[in-house]
Parts: structure tokens; sequence; C-alpha cells
């Protein structure tokens, strides 16, 4: 099956609903209020995507970076449908490579996708503190 990646900073917000739809990610995000997706694309300083032969968006990863010290990945999301070929071990590849290798990529793992993080040679750190967001139940 062949994929293809490519950086798509004006990526439409129509198609990232969709695939966060597809994916295990939608439950985590506000996957139905399209203006805050479009403000999220917006305010991404890197969004590398993952295209099937069709043109069908099967993955994404979305990050602000200052491309110099760290990189934080806030959305690595794969079509359910695409998972374990690969494709998120490459967006992660790519998006470190697109963002500078001397920086870090750091990034807060929804519950379910905690174990892959290990297989993709990501470290796990303990030290790691938020303030959440307002009306936010999620983990």
């Amino acid at each position: 099956m062949k994929i293809t990646y490519a950086t798509e900073p004006d990526l439409a917000v129509d198609e990232f609903a969709d695939l966060l739809s597809r994916s295990t990610l939608a439950t985590r995000r506000p996957a139905d209020d399209r203006e805050r997706l479009d403000r999220m694309l917006r305010g991404a300083d890197l969004i590398v995507a993952a295209r099937n032969a069709e043109g069908l968006l099967v993955g994404v990863a979305r990050a602000i970076s200052d491309f110099s010290f760290c990189t934080y990945l806030s959305d690595l999301a794969v079509d359910e449908a695409y998972q374990r070929q690969g494709i998120g071990r490459e967006l992660l590849r790519q998006t470190h490579a697109a963002a500078g290798d001397e920086t870090s990529l750091i990034l807060h793992a929804a519950p379910a996708a905690a174990d892959f993080y290990p297989h993709v040679g990501m470290e796990k750190y303990d030290n790691c503190w938020r303030i959440r967001r307002r009306g936010d139940t999620t983990d």
C-alpha cells in the first residue's frame, strides 16, 4: 500500500475532523467543533500528513515548535484501518526531521496509545505537569 507524506500547513479542517473520527483520537479532541479545530490547525507550526494512493488523509502529526530546542507533538492520529503499518512511526520521524534533530520531541499520550511510543524509541518521563483546560474532564 503506497502512502505519501508531506507537510501540509493549510490542511483542511473537514479532512482533519474526518480523520479524527476514523482514529481513536476523536474522543479526546473537539471533533465536532469545526471552528476550534480550525484554530488548532492554524496555530500549529508544523503539520505532516499521510495520504493513501487515492489522496485520502490517513494520518496526521500536528506540532508546535521553536525549531531549535523543543517540539510539542499535539496530535498524532492514524486512521484505524491503516494502523500497524508504520504510518505513525513515519509521521513521528518526518515531524522530528522537519522540526530539526536538535529539538526534543515531546507529547502527552492518549491512554489507549501509551504502549505505542516505547516501540518507536520514545522515552517515558514522569515529570510532566499541566493546568487543565477549562471544562476538561479527560485524562
